[in-house]
């Protein structure tokens, strides 16, 4: 077969292309890698003047909008197919007692669901992976160490509760279940010494707090150091305040010195009169003698009128009984 014979339309669209990039490259060399903003405004000046000519800017946006036009189109074509050529589907059955929300919606996996948030089965398309088959050689449920609070008081009303019902009415708590707890051994398969028939309650004390929640509570705690302590009163006394110097320590604890002696000398008359008045109580020995002199002369005069008949020496020709003899040997 002879070959075609080629148009006189011109040149085809891939020679032009290599056209305006080759005229591209050669109008920006140089330019593309510099971080200048004229430098990059030129360049794409260069790139829109040679790709679209002398096109004005409607005719430009009129481009633009075809090309959005064409995209729009593309994405809607599997759409309509889907509606052309809809499966039909029946309904949806589940086991007696199942969830339906673990259950995931036929309709919607093929996108006909149009129940959306009141379908009673999920929408969601991770849940067939996540539904993973049981382990019948381990026990899925975890143990304390595990739990916070209100998973241990839940598991512990679960297990218990009943026991607890049947009980007679008091608050002693089982030694066994708190030691249990606080050594956190409690758990689902934790059996209490005693037995079933035992007569204290298996439950937590009111305002039990568990030993590791102690700690971060302890550990939240703010702790003030003296440093911050001493700055946080300075900062409440207020800024008009008189700065400590030599001069002004010095002048502070005369006054301290005159008005400790003013009040030492305020509380000695004050006591005086109380004296005088007969009451005693808050008086010493010797402020008693310091009030009245005459207490000191009357207790010479008796120390000297005073003596003990049983260290007396006997006189000659004396008579001493028994027990002079044996006090005085």
């Amino acid at each position: 077969m002879p070959p075609k014979k080629k148009g006189n339309d011109g040149p085809s669209k891939k020679t032009l292309e290599k056209e305006k990039k080759k005229i591209i490259e050669d109008k920006t060399f140089g330019l593309k890698n510099k971080k200048g903003a004229k430098q990059q405004k030129y360049v794409q000046q260069v790139q829109k003047q040679v790709t679209y000519g002398n096109k004005s800017f409607r005719d430009m946006e009129k481009i633009q909008q075809e090309k959005e036009a064409r995209k729009a189109e593309k994405k809607g074509g599997p759409d309509e197919l889907t509606l052309l050529f809809k499966p039909v589907t029946e309904l949806q059955k589940i086991s007696k007692g199942a969830d339906p929300k673990s259950i995931l919606c036929i309709f919607f996996k093929q996108g006909t669901c149009t129940k959306g948030d009141k379908c009673k089965f999920s929408h969601d398309l991770t849940i067939e992976r996540k539904a993973e088959k049981k382990n019948i050689y381990e026990d899925e449920r975890n143990e304390m160490d595990d739990w916070n609070q209100e998973q241990l008081e839940d598991v512990i009303t679960k297990k218990h509760g009943a026991h607890n019902k049947g009980l007679p009415p008091t608050t002693i708590i089982c030694k066994y279940f708190l030691d249990a707890v606080e050594a956190g051994k409690y758990g689902w398969f934790w059996n209490c010494p005693n037995g079933e028939g035992c007569h204290y309650r298996h439950c937590l004390p009111p305002g039990f707090v568990l030993k590791k929640d102690r700690k971060k509570m302890e550990e939240q705690k703010e702790t003030i150091s003296l440093d911050e302590l001493i700055e946080t009163e300075r900062r409440a006394l207020g800024m008009n305040q008189t700065k400590v110097t030599l001069q002004t320590f010095l002048a502070w604890k005369k006054r301290k010195r005159v008005e400790k002696i003013a009040a030492g000398k305020e509380a000695k008359e004050k006591k005086k009169a109380d004296f005088a008045q007969g009451r005693m109580f808050g008086i010493s020995g010797r402020e008693m003698f310091e009030f009245n002199p005459a207490f000191v002369n009357e207790g010479e005069e008796i120390d000297g009128d005073i003596c003990d008949s049983r260290l007396r020496e006997p006189e000659e020709g004396e008579v001493m009984d028994s027990h002079s003899f044996l006090t005085l040997n």
